[in-house]
């Protein structure tokens, strides 16, 4: 009996981890797809294109929406993409450094996808500014149904939101991280129900399930076809973000999620929405408010609002989590990373990022005023990583999975065709607003070159006069001078070059420790290394050691606590007996071969202002010496 009973407690346990994760992935994952019935009929009906509200155009767009969110998201993503994890991690970084293992044998298209998934990331950046400006905006534009006179407070109002969502972010999201998931399914559950209650008015909406509506739309509007892709494309918003956080949750609980929840919900509610304008093509105005019963607005309003934060969260935390792996990845300098849970590693808060993010985003509320405006900067960013993500994605199905070309290509041309023509419908509105995403992505692709372009320089630079160790060696072996107790740590990028701060010491002080580490931190292309692979150790005799400590780009790079696993006889990493040696560069720019003037002085600032090692590695305070240079470059 009791046997029989504790195996019943431990189903209902198994049974309800899944169900929990499933809710925790709709809070976290869905919010910004899930918050695109606010805007994205409203712009295709509303935004200019020129759409009849009439029969045919209506099940013509439905159509479009249907099959894009069966194609793209519940296909591409779902089936295919979310497959393409770097030991359980997402995101275009995490896929940038999968393709780039997987074309290691061909150096120019392995550049090639590099640059590919940092124009991704740069545009995400710029998606992470559109989303919450976007999103608060729809959900407060509500209020202009509720009450007359109101629409002059939209603006203020959605600031006031969106500076007290930046300002929450340093204290963490674990404490209301726990309300998003039932938020979220109530937030899908009133978009079903209204898709019901509007479907109910008018079951011939039904019909635009038969692709043969999408077909006839193109072949009716040829012209305004492939344009209105660029609103249509609004309804799949989000999509990228599903991929980034699967770290956070695993595949399956975001496509169980996805399939039993979130995609029926999203399509009652386009569907309603829809039938409403078959009946009052009026209603084109607004359709996802003017679809709820008047009693239903002012609450419905809340909700969105709640929502709409949700989602802005979720892309927030994107940001910083994506800044974190380019970080480990060397393309952004090093920031101040702060872990704002003990429980979960991926709760991080960089502070640069926020800040840039909130005045990205008050800018944007500022500019364009109102949801459908900035609707025209939104499909700029969107489509672009979707189609970076894919050529991504390709490199990874052929290369590295080794599909047959014959059965990957017709699947791979039918991806890449239908992010090709969203991207073509959204280029025309780079001249109508959307050039923000496109100036701010370029911005941060000439930065994130510049970086690491600069930083392999720099590296260079240095070991050209350099000193070979073995020689070093040789020549203390033959003239040793004083040493005293203790192990001195010398961080450098090359273990087989003297650095620079060791010649430092020895010519100014003119003594070396009993024990010298020459210490370099590598980072892998997966997210993290086990500690059974952190630590590699040479021993080069008079005392001196070589250690490569190994990080994934998701792992804390703490080097104190690395170098405990460290069961050497020969070294004591203990605390008080531990000196670390860093070196600070200063950087000339100068006509010497390597970037243009402007890149080398933009490489320079750069550098003076990025997070030192110390506090990026961990390294206790009082334990440091920082010893100067300057490099030419």
């Amino acid at each position: 009996m009791g046997h029989a009973s504790s195996q019943a407690a431990g189903a209902e346990h198994s049974a309800a981890k899944p169900i929990g994760m499933l809710v925790a992935a709709v809070g976290v994952v869905y919010g910004d797809i899930g918050t695109s019935p606010l805007y994205t009929l409203k712009e295709v009906f509303s935004g200019g294109y020129g759409v009849p509200v009439n029969h045919d155009g209506v099940l013509g767009i439905l159509a479009l929406i249907f099959w894009s969110l069966i194609w793209v998201v519940s296909i591409k993503y779902m089936m295919f993409v979310l497959r393409a994890d770097n030991q359980g991690e997402g995101g275009i970084m995490a896929l940038t450094a999968l393709a780039r293992r997987a074309a290691a044998g061909h150096a120019k298209l392995r550049s090639l996808l590099v640059v590919c998934g940092l124009i991704g990331a740069a545009l995400f950046y710029g998606d992470s500014m559109i989303t919450p400006a976007i999103s608060v905006l729809s959900a407060i534009e509500g209020l202009g149904l509720a009450f007359d006179g109101i629409d002059h407070w939209v603006v203020p109002l959605s600031l006031v939101v969106l500076v007290a969502l930046f300002l929450i972010q340093s204290h963490g999201t674990a404490r209301i991280g726990i309300l998003f998931g039932p938020i979220m399914v109530t937030w899908f559950v009133v978009l079903g129900a209204l898709g019901v209650y509007g479907i109910l008015q008018h079951p011939e909406v039904l019909q635009a399930m038969n692709p043969v509506w999408g077909v006839r739309f193109f072949i009716v509007h040829p012209g305004m076809g492939v344009a209105i892709l660029g609103a249509v494309v609004l309804a799949l918003t989000g999509a990228e973000a599903l991929y980034a956080d699967m770290g956070h949750f695993g595949r399956k609980p975001i496509a169980r999620a996805w399939f039993i929840l979130v995609l029926p919900a999203l399509v009652l509610n386009y569907f309603g929405q829809g039938a409403l304008l078959l009946g009052d093509p009026e209603a084109a105005r607004n359709p996802f408010y003017l679809l709820a019963p008047s009693w239903a607005l002012i609450p419905l309003v809340g909700l969105s609002t709640l929502a709409t934060v949700i989602a802005s969260q979720a892309v927030i935390s994107g940001a910083f989590s994506l800044t974190r792996q380019a970080i480990q990845l060397g393309y952004i300098p090093r920031m101040h990373i702060r872990h704002t849970s003990s429980a979960e590693q991926g709760q991080i808060y960089i502070g640069a990022v926020n800040w840039a993010l909130m005045v990205g985003v008050i800018l944007l509320v500022l500019g364009f005023e109102s949801s459908g405006a900035l609707a025209s900067a939104y499909g700029v960013a969107v489509t672009g990583t979707m189609l970076m993500t894919t050529i991504l994605v390709s490199a990874v199905i052929l290369l590295l999975w080794k599909w047959p070309p014959l059965l990957a290509a017709p699947l791979l041309i039918g991806f890449l065709l239908v992010d090709g023509l969203y991207f073509a419908a959204n280029v025309p509105k780079i001249i109508q607003g959307g050039a923000f995403p496109v100036i701010a992505g370029l911005a941060l692709f000439v930065l994130m070159t510049t970086w690491k372009r600069g930083k392999q320089l720099l590296v260079d630079r240095i070991d050209e006069g350099g000193l070979p160790l073995e020689i070093f060696i040789s020549s203390i072996a033959v003239q040793p001078p004083h040493r005293v107790q203790g192990t001195a740590v010398f961080l450098t990028a090359r273990p087989d070059a003297v650095p620079h701060a060791l010649l430092h010491n020895l010519l100014h002080n003119q003594v070396l420790h009993e024990q010298v580490v020459l210490l370099t931190v590598v980072y892998e292309d997966i997210p993290r290394v086990p500690p059974s692979r952190r630590f590699e150790v040479d021993s080069y005799g008079e005392g001196f050691f070589r250690v490569i400590l190994h990080f994934g780009f998701t792992d804390e790079p703490d080097v104190p606590q690395a170098l405990k696993l460290c069961h050497l006889d020969e070294l004591d990493f203990s605390p008080m007996r531990t000196t670390y040696f860093l070196s600070r560069e200063t950087v000339i720019a100068s006509k010497l071969e390597g970037m243009s003037r402007w890149r080398e002085a933009l490489f320079a600032f750069m550098l003076q202002n990025a997070n030192g090692n110390l506090r990026f590695f961990n390294l206790p305070l009082n334990r440091v010496i920082e010893l100067g240079t300057q490099v030419e470059m």
